[in-house]
């Protein structure tokens, strides 16, 4: 099996774990009582169950970046949506939606076609120290002027969160490929920084994925799932070498495939807001909204959105809060 396949491989049963951990957190979430304490919290198997699904993914995730390019395994994070649409409806015990549905086959046909582009050999360069401290300060200046006030926080937030979740990633890439290579030390001041950073990066986008879904699930969502793997790519595709497979005729069917990916976590990212919206409807009840309620469809990546152990190591916040119709 090649590097391609092993990377797609580890991505999918990363998602299905990811997704699986959301379900059961947003069931556990139902059946506890507004107001339980955390260490009644830690008594439950179930909560430990999904810790480990997390931490599973997390790995899994690790270990995709060691075999794939940026370029693919980050946009296969929408995976995760995917796999959360079955599994959180059969828990809720209802059907799919047709809207569901819609952003599942657009967002595969999209994924499947960016597949065929964005392929290539196992990663092999990584970040300089110069190149890791050049990201860290363009980041930084983005998500300051991103975070400024002004109109659309919500988004902006959003943007943000994505943009430092996938830089987050992509400083991993380059500490797991430098810290497996054996070709240099295992501890130097570049790993030091590259890791420093990636603990920042993702802390960063875990609190403004939060601040982003105050107003609302739907469209902060879909940015933050669309700018992670974009941010990402970015930096594979200028600093680390990476290359679409077929030279320039390959940007068409990238571009398709992209635009098809991009509407189908739309769908998605709405179907999740309108499942938030009804629990919203069902927590307020004809009893007024003094009255608690414990219709809960899960927390905003716990699908980034997490953030679980991916949101603190790998900086993927919208899978791991992301409600599932029941991350």
């Amino acid at each position: 099996m090649n590097a391609t396949l092993i990377a797609v491989a580890l991505s999918l049963v990363s998602a299905v774990a990811y997704a699986s951990a959301a379900v059961a957190q947003a069931r556990l979430a139902g059946r506890t009582r507004p107001g339980s304490g955390v260490l009644r919290m830690l008594g439950r198997g179930a909560w430990w169950s999904a810790v480990g699904l997390n931490a599973g993914g997390a790995l899994l995730h690790v270990a995709a970046l060691k075999y794939g390019p940026l370029t693919l395994v980050q946009p296969l994070g929408a995976l995760t949506l995917v796999a959360a649409v079955p599994l959180g409806a059969r828990a809720a015990g209802r059907r799919v939606t047709r809207t569901e549905w819609r952003g599942t086959v657009l967002t595969l046909l999209g994924l499947g076609a960016l597949l065929l582009t964005s392929g290539g050999a196992a990663p092999q360069e990584t970040l300089s120290l110069v190149e890791t401290l050049a990201v860290g300060a363009a980041t930084m200046a983005v998500v300051a002027g991103l975070s400024r006030p002004g109109a659309r926080p919500g988004l902006r937030h959003a943007a943000a969160s994505g943009i430092t979740s996938g830089v987050a990633s992509a400083l991993t890439q380059t500490l797991t490929v430098a810290a497996t290579d054996h070709t240099g030390p295992l501890f130097s001041w570049r790993l030091v920084t590259v890791a420093l950073l990636v603990s920042a990066f993702a802390m960063g986008g875990m609190l403004l994925s939060q601040t982003a879904y105050q107003g609302g699930l739907g469209a902060p969502l879909a940015v933050v799932t669309l700018a992670n793997p974009v941010a990402a790519a970015a930096i594979g595709l200028a600093l680390l070498g990476e290359r679409l497979q077929g030279g320039t005729v390959a940007l068409v069917p990238a571009l398709l495939g992209s635009a098809a990916a991009v509407r189908g976590v739309i769908l998605l990212s709405r179907a999740q807001g309108e499942t938030v919206s009804v629990a919203d409807r069902a927590r307020v009840g004809p009893a007024g909204p003094g009255v608690p309620s414990r219709v809960v469809t899960g927390s905003a990546r716990s699908i980034d959105g997490p953030r679980t152990m991916d949101q603190f190591a790998l900086g993927r916040p919208e899978l791991g809060r992301t409600p599932v119709g029941g991350p």
